[in-house]
């Protein structure tokens, strides 16, 4: 049923398929971000880990309203090895941190600091719009991606997709 809705959404267009096998990870992959106490985190850490990656900011409304879904996927899927991770573009981690607690986040929050904008363009999004989640499979490859905030299905299907 799962694999099914992941393939609907996939066709409609929800989740864009096209990125799969066009856009590359490895600009991600080569990322050093930052975690909530401001520490160095290579992103390299999480290869081999179906993700779902949202980029998002705390001014951003629509990266508001699908925190909760977020951390509802996380919930749902970790158990089986999703990992969620929300990057923000921001640079002060003591704001994010506490932006995170009051949201009940539950998944992991990292800032790109000064290379966020270069970050989203280099996982194809030109105009750094947000939300933007990217989908990676085990293997690091992105298998979806989308501009705008995600709904709980949309999110289902992204775990599906990851899976695979």
């Amino acid at each position: 049923m799962r694999r099914l809705l992941a393939v609907l959404l996939l066709a409609c267009g929800s989740l864009s398929a096209l990125a799969a096998g066009k856009l590359s990870s490895a600009p991600l992959f080569a990322a050093t971000l930052f975690d909530l106490d401001n520490k160095a985190v290579a992103f390299a850490a999480y290869r081999g880990k179906p993700l779902i990656v949202n980029f998002w900011a705390r001014w951003c409304p629509p990266c508001r309203v699908e925190i909760p879904e977020l951390v509802e996927v996380q919930t749902r899927h970790k158990a089986r090895g999703v990992e969620v991770i929300g990057i923000s573009l921001e640079s002060d981690a003591p704001p994010v941190r506490d932006f995170a607690k009051a949201y009940d986040i539950n998944y992991t929050v990292l800032l790109t600091r000064d290379k966020g904008v270069a970050l989203l363009q280099a996982l194809g999004n030109a105009k750094a719009g947000l939300p933007y989640t990217v989908v990676l499979n085990r293997r690091g490859e992105i298998v979806g991606s989308k501009l705008g905030a995600m709904n709980g299905a949309e999110l289902e299907a992204a775990a599906a997709a990851a899976l695979q």
